[in-house]
């Protein structure tokens, strides 16, 4: 049976926030978190991957605090402690004492910090992009950044706006449809995202210095790169790979940010392949 976004769609009360996120088959949970682009969701980043894993596992993809269809809180504090929080939460509302991970962008940030934070409750992890480590040869901030921040600057967000921080996000942009930009850019603008976005000019993108803990991670790590990821630029990949003590790093050729998605059959097989054997 092919999953639709409308037939995993749940709630819960996780903490003080109410969680949408998307729930499909059985067996070991793995919860896979979104990066932090306009209309980013669980549904939207996984799209192409949750089938395939749900056959596998008990798939959560949850939506983070202020995007998609969760709750539009004000963000405090660091901004991987506040999104590893709300994982917790959601953990803890679930009855999910342990899971896997994947963390693309932002995801992968987040999974970073709740694995260093609360080593018991992280088994392996596999990071896509992930935020949290330092590039060593690109400028900062890059590409894909500065699209990010200029989304919500006046005069607001645009269809125009989205394509061109889209096309940054993937290597082929004919991969884009008019669906799917019609869909992010819907997710993107409603009220409260209006009113508060997660990142704007005010709210620089100031993330926690998790680099400097990463010798800390116990956990079995994979590491996913675009060669030509022009977000979070592979050379973010070399202090991780050198800190992390049980880690890999694989790089796909022809491949911007969203490897999950650009390179979807190629990353379910290696990532399932990784998470299945010892």
């Amino acid at each position: 049976m092919v999953l639709t976004e409308e037939g995993t769609s749940k709630f819960v009360q996780a903490g003080p926030l109410k969680l949408h996120y998307h729930e499909a088959g059985k067996g070991p949970v793995l919860i896979m978190i979104h990066g932090g682009g306009p209309g980013a969701g669980g549904w939207s980043n996984y799209r192409r991957n949750i089938d395939f894993f749900a056959e596998h596992f008990r798939v959560i993809a949850p939506d983070l605090p202020g995007f998609a269809k969760s709750d539009k809180p004000k963000m405090e504090g660091g901004m991987f402690a506040f999104f590893s929080k709300s994982i917790r939460d959601l953990m803890d509302a679930l009855d999910i004492p342990r899971a896997s991970f994947i963390g693309n962008s932002l995801g992968g940030g987040t999974t970073v910090k709740l694995a260093l934070d609360s080593p018991d409750r992280a088994d392996k992890l596999v990071m896509m992009g992930a935020g949290g480590s330092l590039p060593i040869f690109t400028p900062v901030p890059s590409e894909g950044i500065k699209h990010l921040i200029s989304y919500y600057m006046p005069p607001g967000p645009s269809i125009e706006k989205l394509k061109a921080f889209l096309n940054v996000m993937v290597y082929d942009s004919s991969q884009l449809t008019d669906e799917l930009i019609k869909e992010r850019f819907a997710a993107s603008t409603q009220p409260e995202i209006l009113a508060n976005p997660i990142f704007s000019p005010s709210r620089p993108v100031l993330p926690e210095p998790l680099w400097q803990s990463l010798n800390n991670l116990r956990q079995k790590t994979l590491l996913i790169w675009g060669r030509d990821d022009r977000t979070i630029t592979l050379d973010n990949a070399f202090i991780m790979l050198n800190q992390i003590p049980d880690v890999r790093l694989h790089v796909f050729g022809r491949c911007g940010h969203w490897a999950q998605w650009e390179k979807a059959a190629e990353f379910n097989r290696l990532v399932l392949d990784f998470l299945t054997n010892e």
